[in-house]
């Protein structure tokens, strides 16, 4: 959503991939991949994550496997079975398993090296809706940037795309529905404006700038 920061994305059998991201940048992030995020600036890095839920441990929240920290996968056994189990020695283990002290989110030293990003990295996994060829440009209207698999394969790995909507001031966006999936998920960015009007079927809602809406099938939005 803003700033700029680092991720790194293992693929299952894959080399890892390290990525440059910054604002506007989409990622298709595949069952069974495992990611880390780093933000090197003082800026906030903010990442907005959707995806689907309702077959999670807890439906409506994302089923996340911590490989470190004290709510890691690996604390729940003992050091002598992970070690028989990767072939690990002893020291390796324990800081695999006890190095990192904090869960989630932690703070890390400011000389602590993170692996560089790649450019070439990016191909296949990352597009910028900002920088990417627009699928429908109106002047002083706004513009649509539609992902797919054309433009980013992995989406069909995923199962749902995303359209991103950029509307001028004074400008709307034609009344349309989504008929071929449970859920659209909106996230509208305007310009130069503070808050705007959603009609959805008969009703009216005032949405801020940067806002995140549901509608279930069918529904009827402009």
């Amino acid at each position: 959503v803003s700033g700029s920061g680092t991720a790194g994305i293992v693929l299952p059998e894959k080399e890892e991939k390290v990525i440059a991201i910054k604002k506007g940048d989409s990622i298709a992030l595949p069952f069974g991949v495992v990611t880390w995020w780093f933000n090197s600036e003082e800026a906030d890095l903010e990442i907005l994550f959707l995806g689907e839920t309702h077959k999670a441990h807890k439906a409506g929240q994302f089923t996340d496997f911590y490989l470190a920290g004290s709510n890691g996968i690996f604390t729940g056994f003992s050091t002598e079975f992970v070690g028989r189990a990767w072939d690990l020695d002893e020291t390796t283990v324990k800081t695999l398993v006890g190095s990192q002290t904090g869960e989630g989110i932690v703070k890390l030293d400011a000389d602590f090296k993170m692996p560089q990003p790649k450019v070439e990295d990016r191909d296949g996994f990352v597009i910028n809706c900002l920088e990417a060829p627009l699928d429908v440009d109106i002047k002083d209207g706004g513009r649509v940037v539609v992902l797919n698999t054309k433009n980013l394969p992995l989406v069909g790995e995923v199962g749902f795309g995303a359209d991103l909507f950029l509307i001028d001031g004074h400008s709307m966006c034609s009344p349309g529905f989504s008929c071929d999936s449970a859920l659209q998920v909106t996230c509208t960015l305007l310009v130069g404006v503070e808050e705007f009007k959603l009609l959805v079927l008969m009703g009216k809602e005032f949405l801020k700038l940067i806002s995140l809406l549901v509608l279930s099938s069918l529904f009827l939005g402009s």
